[in-house]
């Protein structure tokens, strides 16, 4: 069975699910992976951004493994 404009239409406009917490509150992406964030950023800060494409790559992975679209 093949979707109608409309119906493709309104799944597009429906907002997507933010993740939530084992406390059911929306996660944030500042507040989470912070292994990873902290690596990233100490990586950044002593190498520079394109030398440190393994920990943002890693740190990206953790986020959206959490269900954030990045």
């Amino acid at each position: 069975m093949t979707e109608t404009k409309s119906q493709c239409h309104m799944e597009a406009a429906q907002p997507k699910k933010k993740p939530v917490g084992p406390d059911g509150k929306p996660l944030k992406p500042c507040c989470v992976c912070l292994e990873t964030k902290g690596l990233r950023d100490e990586c950044v800060i002593n190498r520079g951004q394109e030398n440190c494409g393994d920990f943002i790559e890693a740190h990206k992975k953790c986020l959206r493994d959490l269900g954030f679209n990045i």
